[in-house]
């Protein structure tokens, strides 16, 4: 099956995804500086992109950048003063991904903080950020219910929250699992399940990434 995923993941990608030299290096980069390949897929990048302008976007804060391809997708997505703020804990990935930004002329739009996401969230509110019309969680799992807690924090109705690699190649399924990665997936469903803030829906996709999905919530008060 995943032979035939990727197939129609590049089918339609080789006729509705327009990945240029600042994108495809960005991969490239990342790739030969060692870092994990979970970048979201092109496809996935591009439904980033459309739901930010769809929105209406001026403001987006992503959590977990690594190289910073999904970033650039994010960041096109605004208008010429909109503003997107990312988190990365890990010190080359930060590099790699400063330097993608850059080639790909991004760097007045796009704010980079160094260090574990839950160290400079509250430095963002701190300083004033806020309120983000989209939020982008795409990080540690375990950590995904703290995440929506900042979340809910920094946006306002409105706002889509966005949380990336949910479905855990079906595992999310399983309540008895040790791993912790898929229960702070689960918790962070239920969370946004009950909170009174919260309308959403998961969906699962297959493709050149494999099996997994995200969970789509928009702030309603």
């Amino acid at each position: 099956m995943q032979q035939t995923w990727t197939a129609v993941d590049d089918y339609f990608n080789a006729l509705l995804v327009e990945e240029d030299e600042a994108l495809l290096t960005a991969v490239a980069d990342s790739d030969s500086a060692g870092l994990p390949a979970h970048q979201v897929a092109p496809n996935q990048g591009k439904l980033l992109h459309l739901l930010a302008r769809i929105s209406g976007a001026r403001t987006v804060l992503e959590i977990g950048t690594l190289g910073g391809y999904s970033t650039i997708w994010l960041a096109r997505a605004l208008p010429a003063d909109g503003h997107l703020v990312t988190l990365e804990a890990d010190p080359r990935c930060a590099e790699v991904a400063t330097a993608n930004l850059t080639r790909a002329g991004l760097a007045d739009r796009v704010d980079l903080r160094r260090g574990p996401a839950l160290d400079t969230l509250p430095q963002l509110a701190a300083e004033g950020h806020g309120p983000f019309d989209l939020v982008f969680i795409d990080a540690d799992k375990p950590s995904n219910p703290a995440y929506l807690d900042w979340a809910l924090r920094l946006t306002r109705p409105g706002s889509l929250i966005i949380g990336d690699n949910v479905v855990r190649d079906g595992a999310v399924t399983d309540p008895a699992s040790d791993d912790p990665r898929v229960q702070g997936v689960r918790t962070f469903t239920e969370l946004i399940a009950a909170h009174p803030r919260l309308t959403a829906t998961a969906l699962q996709t297959v493709g050149s990434k494999g099996y997994d999905g995200f969970v789509l919530a928009v702030v309603t008060a």
